[in-house]
């Protein structure tokens, strides 16, 4: 019987792009760096502007597999019309060009990589199952809930169910592979079992004196205990909180150990505690904390609470589904570039990166946005390329990074990271189509290529890295598959004299491909050669001369009109439109 398989259908799925592996073209004069160098800097960043379809296809020739963490928020297909990009499409549309971008982005990712897909309501469904489909629902990790909002404003005038969430698709290149960091938050509000208070911590244990964690704040403060509300009134609990944080060590909680589950030591310990009820004792351990015990209970102090979170030590929990503790008020303010609707909080971002990368390692987005995501990865230590297609790669994006850069950034996470500047990074563009049609309609090399952007585009068609040779005698060298196998690109017609010159020079241990404009001769005669026409022996592997596969809904051609009898579903009006 054929087998089948469990998958999201529809018009147009089929279509694939053939897409041409463009090569980057840096300019410099956009390029940015910090005045001084210092030790952990990094420089070679990835700005680009360009379609992202396309520069993923870019990346992939030096950078698949390489990249430790993705983390992309694509246009949310919610129909309105944002001021930055156009966010409404046709479901098909958008699957199709969502699935393309996240098949290479895959590829990118190295083997214990991990792919954060942040999306809303609107197509999460979808987009879940299509993330099942390329990286196997085996290796989905998490759905975070991202509250991203309050049931506020003219939000909460409207009847029936507001919404204040986004999601956070998590998913795992292999999750065999994958080892996450241990990440904690923040907790919503103090842990009040916590409310006894050692008023000697600096003593030795056996000479402790207790009282109510009450009682010792209200000695801090000088207020009597039954006074501490009316004259505090909303105050109180913030600054108890902050006194508990400061003495942490000292704040305590009693609490019956499980007998059962703890050592023989510990277990004879917690029989003299009871046998001896007014004493303190405490066992010393190597590998666990040590155990303080009054009267048969353990002392828990909240001091072992505490989590370094963003900078400041808080109660910590570990990391939940749920993520209501970071903040979307202000945002205007982070980066100092306004990007209304479409800007994520800075510390949304570093959470992620902490989950899943460490510093030195390579995170991407392909959807730059206002460059939030270079931003965090820059002070957070972490190597990053960006892409993204609109103006705003030079009215948002670049400037941003530049102030990052020079450290007069001072929003966002820079103080939870003390980032105080440095490193710097490189602007490219895609280059043009290789390959333009001339006035009688045939495909040419285009006039904008040299001779080493020409060798470089090659390399990329044909699997060969390239890396020309310094040696002026092996001028041919122009890129390298292997320690053997070479590749010399030339728009020349070469004859059999010149190909016999270039036999004799390679060598019989090594073999060179050629691609030349023409060949003449017996270019069989050669073992160590292999000749091919440029164009003609690539004209079939790619689109050529299309600059744009964009989420944009302006590229959507219009609908054939219904007829009147006909309700058929959305996607048949859009049938064999889904790749644009």
């Amino acid at each position: 019987m054929k087998k089948t398989k469990l998958e999201l259908t529809w018009p147009g799925k089929e279509e694939r792009p053939k897409l041409e592996p463009r090569i980057l073209i840096e300019h410099p004069d956009k390029s940015y760096h910090a005045a001084t160098r210092r030790e952990g800097d990094l420089f070679d960043n990835l700005l680009i502007k360009g379609d992202n379809l396309l520069a993923l296809k870019a990346l992939e020739a030096d950078y698949a597999g390489k990249v430790k963490c993705v983390y992309i928020d694509p246009p949310f297909n919610t129909k309105q019309a944002f001021p930055n990009y156009d966010d409404g499409m046709e479901h098909s549309l958008w699957l199709s060009l969502m699935r393309e971008r996240l098949k290479h982005l895959r590829n990118l990712l190295s083997a214990d990589g991990t792919m954060f897909v942040h999306i809303d309501d609107n197509e999460l469904a979808y987009l879940m199952v299509v993330c099942d489909e390329i990286f196997g629902r085996s290796n989905r990790i998490n759905v975070i809930t991202f509250k991203q909002g309050s049931a506020t404003g003219h939000k909460s005038i409207n009847p029936g169910v507001v919404t204040t969430s986004n999601f956070i698709l998590i998913y795992a290149k292999d999750k065999s592979l994958w080892k996450p960091n241990r990440v904690f938050s923040a907790r919503a509000s103090r842990d009040k079992r916590y409310g006894r208070f050692i008023v000697n911590r600096a003593d030795h244990y056996s000479r402790w004196r207790f009282t109510t964690l009450s009682d010792a704040f209200s000695r801090h403060v000088g207020i009597p205990q039954k006074e501490l509300k009316k004259r505090l009134g909303d105050d109180l609990e913030p600054q108890l909180e902050a006194f508990v944080v400061e003495n942490a060590e000292s704040v305590i909680q009693p609490a019956r150990p499980d007998y059962n589950s703890v050592s023989a030591a510990a277990r004879a310990m917690i029989d003299k505690s009871m046998a001896s009820p007014k004493e303190i004792f405490c066992l010393e351990r190597a590998d666990h904390a040590d155990l303080y015990l009054v009267g048969g209970q353990r002392l828990l102090f909240y001091s072992d609470k505490l989590k370094l979170v963003d900078g400041q030590y808080v109660a910590g929990e570990p990391l939940t589904t749920i993520w209501d503790d970071i903040l979307s008020n202000n945002l205007h303010q982070e980066g100092g570039v306004e990007f209304p609707k479409g800007k994520k909080p800075e510390a949304l971002i570093k959470r992620c990166f902490d989950l899943a990368s460490a510093k030195g390692e390579l995170v991407l987005d392909s959807f730059a946005g206002s460059g939030t995501t270079g931003a965090v990865a820059h002070k957070m230590g972490r190597r990053w390329i960006m892409v993204e297609i609109g103006d705003h790669a030079d009215t948002h994006v670049a400037p941003r990074l530049q102030k990052v850069v020079d450290g007069v950034d001072q929003g966002g996470i820079t103080k939870a990271v003390a980032w105080k500047g440095g490193g710097g990074f490189r602007y490219y563009t895609l280059a043009p189509s290789l390959l333009e049609k001339d006035r009688w309609g045939n495909w040419v090399i285009s006039s904008e290529y040299n001779g080493p952007m020409l060798a470089e585009a090659m390399c990329k068609h044909l699997g060969f890295t390239y890396a020309p040779s310094q040696d002026e005698a092996e001028y041919w060298r122009h890129g390298q598959s292997s320690e053997t196998d070479f590749l010399y690109v030339t728009t020349q017609s070469l004859t059999h004299e010149a190909l016999r010159l270039l036999s004799e020079e390679v060598g019989p241990r090594r073999t060179l491909m050629i691609c030349a404009k023409a060949f003449s001769g017996n270019l069989d005669a050669f073992a160590n050669l292999t000749c091919r026409k440029i164009p003609s022996s690539i004209l079939t592997k790619c689109e050529w001369g299309r600059d744009d596969y964009s989420l944009n809904v302006a590229a959507l051609p219009e609908a054939e009109p219904e007829p009147e009898d006909s309700a058929g579903p959305l996607f048949d009006a859009v049938e064999g439109q889904a790749n644009g």
